[in-house]
């Protein structure tokens, strides 16, 4: 079994600094809990057990981030003095009492700045107040040292902002760690965390989790703990975390979850599936393309080990015209920048241009200007309408499997902020298409990490369910888990 105790941790620690040449190790058919590093279910029973303390397992954490921040760049800011403080002080209750933790920098933690990957928010003063979700992860025992890295207000599925570090796949570190979520993922792929914080409004979870060989849960919208609850399909956006093990997202969805959704209850999830599904297979992209033949191959290993596992797989194709709904999610997107550039303005008095925010997401902005009266409503109009079409999908299926990109991890600025917005328009369409949908939906989707490639670079399968479906999407990647270990698969780059 890992050690887990303070030794063990440390001597992990020291060993950040050996950052190449380290050979992935193959897949083993062992537990999380004898994965190569703890997760938080094992760190939290650790804790509990006294075979560490709160203390000296945040100072290994720290030391762990500082070998590997600027290898990585997935911290934007840290807070480890106070970190320290809290686990010095104790009293953390909760599943994950103790276990150190990352909040994604879209969202306000008290006495942080929120930086959003943008350079206009350099010297905005700290949080003064934070959202209910955040404070959720606190009563879950879980103990904030610093902010994750993300694009610039999350628009883009990469983590590489102008004027911060780019976030590095420790898998590959000239590939892209995925976003907007890509901090959080670093910081667990290489184990420097077992669970961060991360959020979803157009595949933010499940892209960087597929990037980075990570378990990422996208819950329905309005099923977790958050103050900005909207039925509608405009409201994409859905917080939740990425973790190397199925039962540490399990457990903190279940101390995050509203008890008034509306929604079947979830609660605590812990094990594996027992009847057969039905399951439809969509191989092509919402752009009409067939993906990498590397996507292709992952996606069918995937689809041979459900058939293996007793479910039946057919092939389906998307519930909707895929590229009409591409451009509308397009116009939806370019709307949030669109309120971005007017908020910039007001707050500064000036116009903002490429000093202050992002070509893309000016370019975004200026989209949005350009069309002509009404087009907006309409497009609204079409995606609200896709939820029934997205809906029928499942009186056929029980899940649906497909790619969650259509490429493995793409190398650092192909689709970067600064890259021509027509060209980048371009390449998004086809590398992005399979993920948003869930989104407008509000339906639940999760990136499992089944497959790696011969170059070693890992590439989710991506399973999505009817809205609320939640259960059962966790006890198929518990029975996914135990088929298909991936607790023992180690990146180059690593704590």
């Amino acid at each position: 079994m890992t050690d887990l105790t303070r030794r063990g941790l440390l001597a992990a620690s020291a060993g950040a600094a050996a950052l190449a040449g380290c050979a992935t190790t193959p897949a083993s058919p062992a537990p999380p809990s004898q994965g190569w590093t703890p997760d938080a279910t094992d760190l939290a029973a650790a804790l509990r057990q006294g075979e560490m303390t709160p203390v000296e397992l945040m100072e290994a954490t720290i030391a762990k981030a500082e070998a590997l921040q600027p290898h990585l760049g997935f911290i934007v800011n840290s807070d480890f003095d106070r970190a320290l403080a809290k686990a010095r002080a104790g009293g953390q209750a909760g599943p994950f009492a103790g276990v150190p933790f990352l909040v994604k920098d879209l969202d306000d933690y008290v006495g942080m700045p929120t930086r959003s990957g943008s350079r206009w928010t350099l010297g905005h003063p700290p949080a003064t107040r934070q959202d209910v979700y955040i404070d959720a992860f606190e009563r879950a025992g879980l103990i904030f040292f610093g902010k994750s890295a993300t694009p610039e207000y999350g628009f883009l599925p990469t983590t590489e902002p102008i004027g911060y570090l780019p976030t590095r796949n420790p898998w590959d570190v000239s590939r892209s760690s995925g976003g907007s979520s890509g901090g959080a993922a670093v910081a667990v792929a290489s184990g420097v965390i077992p669970i961060a914080h991360a959020s979803d409004g157009g595949g933010s979870i499940r892209i960087p989790s597929s990037n980075c060989g990570l378990f990422g849960l996208k819950p329905s919208r309005g099923r977790l703990i958050d103050p900005h609850i909207d039925p509608s399909a405009t409201n994409i956006g859905v917080n939740h975390a990425v973790s190397r093990s199925v039962r540490d997202s399990a457990a903190l969805f279940a101390a995050t979850e509203r008890k008034d959704s509306g929604l079947p209850p979830v609660g605590m999830v812990t094990a594996p599936l027992r009847r057969k599904l039905k399951v439809g297979l969509l191989m092509k992209s919402g752009s009409g393309k067939a993906p990498d033949p590397q996507v292709e191959t992952a996606v069918t290993e995937t689809a041979r080990l459900l058939s293996n596992l007793g479910h039946r797989v057919e092939l389906t194709d998307w519930p909707l015209d895929s590229v009409q709904f591409g451009q509308d999610f397009l116009t939806l997107w370019s709307a949030g920048a669109a309120e971005l550039v007017q908020a910039v303005a007001k707050a500064t008095g000036k116009t903002p241009d490429a000093t202050m925010l992002e070509p893309f997401s000016l370019g975004m902005a200026n989209l949005i200007a350009g069309l002509p009266e009404g087009a907006l409503p309409a497009a609204i109009g079409r995606l609200q309408a896709n939820v029934a079409a997205y809906d029928s999908w499942f009186d056929t299926y029980d899940v649906v499997l497909s790619p969650v990109l259509a490429s493995p991890p793409v190398k650092l600025g192909y689709v970067s902020g600064d890259v021509p917005f027509d060209e980048l328009s371009a390449r998004l369409t086809d590398y992005v298409g399979y993920t948003p949908l869930h989104n407008v939906a509000g339906a639940p989707s999760m990136s499992v990490p089944l497959y790696w490639t011969a170059e070693g670079l890992p590439i989710g399968s991506q399973i999505c369910a009817r809205v609320g479906q939640e259960k059962l999407l966790f006890e198929l990647a518990y029975q996914l888990e135990v088929a298909r270990p991936w607790a023992g698969r180690k990146p180059p780059v690593h704590a």
